[in-house]
């Protein structure tokens, strides 16, 4: 299981997998030119991700998790929250690979967004906010700028077998309306995995082998 930016595997805290072989995995530090294709070979390595596993990515780990399956012959490939290919991208990817303005925010800054996740991610809890923005003191600035840096080059255009995709409709990261066969739950936005969690685990028990 692999989180989102900013985030951690407590993003995963009501997502309900009783009974299977969880392995939750931690950010490692990467280096500087690294992308997404290199980062996520040496979760392989790191983790021992093998043919035959199943890994569930959450917005950036849903990119992260389309790179390993690429690589290896995975049974399952579940994005939650995320895009499946640059096609799938939303506009603001191009505005910020051509103007780099956020290469002018402070490393020490880049953590310190709690005041913007209301309203971009929408629908937490009082509870969730503060456990989301301990998450976000959690990271590191550094893996946050490199990370930020990797989801905007992110050029993927190949899209694995096995794989399964589901949003919101209020999601104002990944608008649903780019993406491709996706399941889309209503009412869900970028953070549904703690409020739509009762309708995401509905959806993992049918796609999920017994």
């Amino acid at each position: 299981m692999i989180p989102g930016l900013g985030a951690d595997c407590r993003i995963y805290k009501n997502i309900d997998l009783d009974g299977y072989d969880v392995v939750n995995i931690s950010w490692i530090g990467p280096d500087d030119q690294d992308t997404l294709t290199s980062y996520a070979q040496k979760l392989i390595e790191k983790y021992q991700i093998g043919a035959g596993s199943i890994v569930i990515g959450n917005s950036l780990g849903g990119m992260l998790a389309i790179e390993i399956a690429k690589k290896i012959a995975l049974n399952k490939v579940i994005l939650i929250s995320s895009i499946k290919s640059i096609d799938e991208a939303p506009w603001y990817f191009d505005f910020f690979r051509t103007f780099h303005i956020y290469r002018a925010i402070p490393v020490k800054h880049l953590t310190l967004v709690e005041f913007v996740a209301e309203y971009t991610f929408g629908g937490m809890t009082e509870d969730d906010q503060r456990l989301f923005a301990d998450m976000l003191k959690n990271t590191s600035p550094v893996f946050m700028k490199w990370a930020v840096e990797a989801i905007l080059h992110w050029d993927n255009q190949i899209i694995p077998p096995n794989v399964h995709h589901i949003s919101g409709d209020k999601d104002k990261v990944f608008p649903y309306k780019n993406l491709k066969g996706a399941t889309i739950v209503k009412g869900g936005t970028h953070v549904m995995i703690f409020n739509k969690a009762n309708e995401i685990n509905k959806w993992l028990k049918n796609i999920l082998p017994l």
